[in-house]
């Protein structure tokens, strides 16, 4: 272990647990609580939980991430992104593998305690638990296996579904126990700009993935092709909310969100302005903010109204 990855075993786990990615997969459970609150069927009790198994989950995803990159050799010096406790040798392959065990059980019981404070029928009960597998798997395996799909370019697609549509809507129907077609634009708009923030990291990496044979869809798309695909994503969930706001909302406080707008317009600018991985490091924490930023905007008119 070199001098420069010479740090504690507490800074270390830290490093892998990536507390700074937390508030975007917590953001969409008050994405989801806010338009239960907006149709009238809030629940605290259900909502704290909904924000625990995110966080826990969210936590899993981290480490596996951090093992499977690992593991593969994917994460090596050159790579621009931070390298995590894994890659700088204080983690051990043995220790990870504890770690993810021991969360995997940590989600499974805020998992169960969500279903069973919150369903009222068997079968919303059975497929909230099918649902809460597939996200643990899902977590696991983007990196973790012989065919992880985020080395296939699948991960834009599962963040979309997991990080928007299941998280959003599903925070939701456990609220109202029923569900409700006006929660699926915002729902998109939340997943695709989480689809942005995974685009970002992905156009960082790329030329350190297209040397480990990681063909994300950036790797795919190449870095003038990501950029399009970067500025898409970002357009159509501006759009998204402001087509729910013009059909569903009444008060000018509904608006709120396109105070992000401004944010947003500047980090595609910035983002087409250079095709370097180099120039991508700042802009990642960039979109994360403005991605919390908009969500959160969304979320207090939703409340407002």
């Amino acid at each position: 272990m070199s001098a420069q990855h010479s740090i504690s075993r507490t800074q270390a786990w830290l490093e892998s647990l990536r507390p700074k990615t937390l508030p975007l997969g917590l953001i969409a459970i008050v994405t989801g609580s806010a338009l239960a609150y907006w149709t009238g069927h809030f629940e605290l009790p259900i909502a704290l939980l909904a924000i625990l198994t995110a966080g826990t989950l969210q936590i899993l995803s981290n480490l596996a991430n951090d093992y499977g990159d690992a593991v593969k050799g994917t994460d090596t010096e050159e790579r621009l992104g931070p390298l995590r406790g894994m890659q700088k040798g204080v983690i051990t392959p043995a220790q990870m593998k504890k770690a993810l065990i021991i969360n995997v059980i940590i989600s499974c019981i805020s998992g169960i305690a969500l279903i069973i404070v919150a369903c009222k029928k068997p079968e919303d009960a059975i497929g909230f638990l099918v649902m809460g597998l597939l996200a643990i798997v899902a977590a696991i395996t983007y990196t973790v296996g012989k065919r992880p799909y985020g080395y296939m370019g699948l991960g834009d697609i599962s963040v979309l579904i997991f990080f928007g549509w299941l998280s959003v809507i599903g925070t939701y129907y456990l609220q109202a126990n029923a569900f409700n077609i006006v929660t699926l634009l915002p729902a998109t708009a939340c997943g695709l700009l989480s689809v942005a923030v995974l685009n970002i990291n992905n156009m960082r990496d790329l030329e350190n993935d297209i040397q480990a044979g990681k063909n994300t869809l950036a790797v795919r798309l190449g870095a003038s092709g990501s950029r399009i695909y970067h500025t898409c994503v970002i357009a159509i969930a501006i759009i998204c909310l402001i087509v729910f706001t013009l059909i569903y909302m009444h008060r000018w406080t509904a608006w709120l969100f396109l105070l992000a707008v401004p944010m947003l317009l500047l980090h595609i600018k910035r983002v087409n302005a250079d095709l370097s991985g180099e120039a991508m490091r700042p802009l990642l924490e960039h979109m994360v903010k403005a991605a919390l930023l908009t969500n959160i905007l969304f979320s207090l008119g939703l409340v407002l109204e």
